[in-house]
């Protein structure tokens, strides 16, 4: 039995709609959908959602888990919203948002803009901290996490003087510089 599966999922001020193995969740934030894998059986139940398998078989017991945790996502996504936050590490490094387009100043002969998707809000924090922090919200976990990914690959933590975009909280390791002459 699925550990993760059979738990079930409480909505709490969410509306949900479930109709040809397509879950629809709407709350104070927006609005989330997503199509069920046929073997997987979804009920609304009492102020919440469980989930059930037509058969015991290997992939049916994987995707079990897997639409729960996915329907679960949206739900908290829809209620509270999703937050990475990224921090930028270097002399001259720099990050400012324009309208909707981040500017990324990370050492290289020229500045990087990125443009998010829809769906995902983006700010720059300048004032809190030593650091430039950029903020990556939304209400699709997914998304806000493969966006935060996307900024952090333009210019990752490199491992001698740390320099670079990193998560808040990353511990980067450092190696040893060049050993002096005999």
């Amino acid at each position: 039995m699925s550990r993760i599966g059979i738990l079930p999922i409480p909505l709490n001020n969410t509306e949900v709609s479930i109709s040809d193995n397509v879950v629809k969740v709407k709350g104070n934030k927006g609005e989330l959908s997503l199509s069920v894998d046929p073997r997987i059986v979804v009920e609304n139940e009492e102020g919440e959602i469980r989930l059930s398998r037509k058969n015991n078989d290997r992939q049916s017991r994987a995707m079990h888990g897997l639409y729960r945790s996915l329907i679960n996502n949206m739900v908290t996504g829809v209620n509270d919203g999703f937050k990475k936050e990224l921090e930028i590490i270097g002399v001259g490094f720099r990050a400012s948002l324009n309208g909707n387009i981040l500017e990324l100043a990370l050492g290289y002969s020229h500045s990087f803009y990125f443009v998010p998707p829809a769906g995902i809000n983006i700010e720059v924090d300048t004032k809190t901290t030593k650091n430039t922090r950029i903020i990556v919200s939304g209400i699709d976990k997914a998304l806000v996490g493969q966006v935060a990914a996307k900024i952090r690959s333009l210019r990752k933590p490199e491992p001698y003087k740390g320099k670079g975009v990193r998560y808040v909280g990353e511990a980067v390791r450092k190696k040893a510089g060049k050993s002096a002459g005999k």
